[in-house]
């Protein structure tokens, strides 16, 4: 492949397969950076920066689709009573990220005809759990109140998340004391690629390859190991069932897969939860994001199915 020439598809896959269960945003991100620059914004209108809370990180932007509603979105879906909405959580590994870097995401599913909200959120170690799924509630509670003022119908919110994001999301979805206010259960909830259970990844470092002292962990949980179970989304589950779709990465690192499965089974075995699980081949945990409006569609596809579904 010559400087400036675009990798194809193949060489990408061959990237991907060939880094292995890494996570490297620089290394990812410089694969499809020239993708992302020439993305389509056909179809699609950005609002950024709102506010929705008093935190300089608690800011939003709304990606709408260009066309009012009409009868059918962009993709031919029912939208008589306003589009659906989704609200999509980046990752970060609960210290770093932002929406922006995320746009491809709003363009996406824009252009699919979904009201799409995509929220900043604190992070530690400024900040320390639950301020991400409380940031999270707030997101969702401001796309509830604003949902028919663009063009969205209140009762077909949908909340997902990545990485960091899934984990706040499943939080903000699943405890009860962690949900907004006065805002009835989301259409569906969807997890991309998250982190469940704390307390795992403290006990279980040396299997998933974990670093001591935590950078990640410990920096927005704490260092007080006695009170990690009381903060894992896996042990405070005690909302009344709802759709939901739970999704990792073929080459994703371990404890996202083992989580993956440990929060399918619990929300199955004790809770009553009907969920949807997928892999999204060919894929490690950042490719399948940065894929997302550029070359491949295979998790916006998997995402926009099931909420299709639902």
């Amino acid at each position: 492949m010559s400087q400036n020439a675009l990798p194809t598809a193949q060489q990408l896959a061959e990237l991907i397969r060939t880094t292995g269960a890494v996570i490297d945003p620089p290394l990812v991100k410089g694969w499809y950076a020239p993708f992302r620059e020439t993305q389509s914004r056909e179809g699609a209108q950005l609002r950024a920066d709102i506010a929705y809370g008093d935190d300089e990180r608690q800011k939003l932007d709304v990606y709408l689709p260009a066309a009012q509603p009409d009868g059918h979105d962009a993709d031919d879906t029912h939208v008589a009573k306003g589009r659906p909405l989704l609200l999509f959580v980046h990752g970060g590994g609960f210290v770093r990220g932002d929406r922006r870097e995320r746009a491809n995401v709003g363009w996406r599913f824009a252009r699919s005809g979904f009201v799409t909200v995509l929220p900043s959120y604190r992070l530690g170690p400024q900040n320390h759990w639950p301020a991400g799924a409380q940031d999270v509630a707030a997101a969702w509670a401001w796309a509830y109140a604003n949902a028919e003022a663009l063009g969205a119908d209140p009762q077909r919110i949908y909340v997902a998340g990545e990485s960091a994001g899934a984990a706040h999301v499943a939080a903000a979805t699943l405890v009860q004391s962690l949900r907004p206010a006065n805002v009835p259960a989301p259409r569906a909830a969807l997890l991309v690629s998250g982190v469940y259970n704390v307390q795992l990844e403290k006990l279980a470092r040396r299997q998933f390859g974990v670093p001591s002292p935590d950078p990640r962990n410990e920096a927005y949980f704490g260092s007080d190991f006695a009170s990690y179970p009381a903060m894992s989304t896996v042990e405070l589950i005690d909302s009344a069932p709802f759709p939901l779709l739970v999704t990792w990465a073929e080459l994703d690192p371990p404890q996202m897969q083992v989580q993956a499965g440990e929060l399918f089974a619990r929300l199955v075995t004790q809770h009553g939860f009907d969920p949807d699980v997928a892999v999204i081949a060919g894929h490690n945990h950042l490719s399948q994001l940065e894929a997302i409006n550029t070359v491949d569609d295979t998790l916006a596809q998997t995402l926009i199915d099931f909420m299709r579904r639902h």
